[in-house]
């Protein structure tokens, strides 16, 4: 009998020990194909993150040849009493501020226009998209030159001819004025990344059934019950990813800003990453701005973590 139930035992013995050979194989398989980008990411993220900590602690300069001098967290105390670091940071929420809700908002009233057309949609999908993939560069010089050049632009040639030459519309100072070089920033940004969340939204609207839309109407529901009752609370999901998305995209606010106004005027546009560009690249102070950075990435980390936070709560109440 005993010798029956070993012989019974050996197959299960044997396949059990074939099965986690071959998850074996499989695992090491796939941390194979991993290592190549692990190797990468290590050495281009995690370890200058690991460098920026370490040189927030120093004196580390660009000049001169001596090694870095310990300093415990002195650069963080100089950091919170200046001033200049507290309004490129103000600058920079105030941005998102501005840009956020017509990029989320405008994004979602096109998707909704373009989804009702039947014929030549393509045409509209391009038509927003297409000023998404032009680089930054070009995107700011033309609307630096072409647009907001005061007398010879082209929106103060269109004011001129409405309003006449010699009105004060037609010679408005865009990116020259502390009342307006912002508000012409967050225009050229919402034109320029408007396509992508509208790509996001149409993706979403096409995911809701046409059954519904068939249903609200024989029902008596016009077109704006239907986008109230039907197409905004459907798109939920895809409204807080969009939303999500862009806060994060406008706090990183640098490269239009620096082509556009560099700061000015008056430093009234400087972001804080172009802050600690200036303290690092400008100022050689890489310790100083290493400290502005470890501090402006646990900002955005906290952001992030609150955001997650609340929508998954607001998903377990809904």
């Amino acid at each position: 009998m005993e010798v029956q139930q070993e012989v019974a035992r050996a197959p299960a013995t044997q396949l059990s020990k074939t099965r986690g050979g071959n998850r074996w194989r499989r695992d090491l398989t796939g941390w194979g194909f991993m290592l190549p980008f692990m190797v990468v990411y290590a050495l281009f993220l995690i370890w200058p993150v690991i460098l920026m900590i370490k040189y927030s602690f120093t004196n580390k300069s660009l000049v001169g040849t001596g090694g870095s001098q310990f300093l415990g967290f002195e650069n963080y105390a100089r950091l919170f009493s200046d001033p200049d670091f507290w309004s490129s940071l103000w600058h920079t929420v105030w941005f998102t501020i501005l840009s956020t809700p017509p990029l989320v908002i405008l994004a979602l009233i096109f998707a909704m226009l373009t989804n009702r057309v039947i014929r030549g949609q393509w045409i509209f999908r391009f038509s927003f998209f297409a000023p998404f993939v032009l680089p930054v560069s070009v995107v700011a010089l033309i609307w630096w030159y072409m647009m907001y050049s005061p007398g010879f632009g082209l929106i103060d040639g269109t004011l001129g001819r409405i309003f006449g030459s010699s009105s004060s519309l037609a010679s408005i100072p865009w990116l020259t004025s502390t009342k307006t070089a912002m508000i012409s920033i967050v225009i050229t940004t919402v034109w320029w990344t408007l396509g992508f969340n509208f790509v996001l939204y149409l993706a979403g609207l096409q995911e809701i059934p046409r059954e519904l839309y068939d249903a609200a109407a024989v029902d008596g529901a016009g077109a704006w019950a239907q986008a109230r009752w039907i197409t905004i609370p459907l798109l939920k999901r895809t409204t807080l990813l969009v939303l999500a998305l862009q806060i994060l995209a406008s706090l990183k606010i640098f490269d239009q800003i620096y082509i556009m106004t560099s700061g000015g005027p008056d430093f009234s546009t400087r972001p804080i990453i172009e802050y600690f560009y200036d303290q690092g690249f400008t100022s050689y102070r890489i310790g100083f701005a290493s400290a502005v950075s470890v501090v402006y990435f646990l900002i955005i980390l906290a952001a992030s973590i609150a955001w997650f936070v609340l929508s998954r709560r607001r998903e377990e109440t809904a």
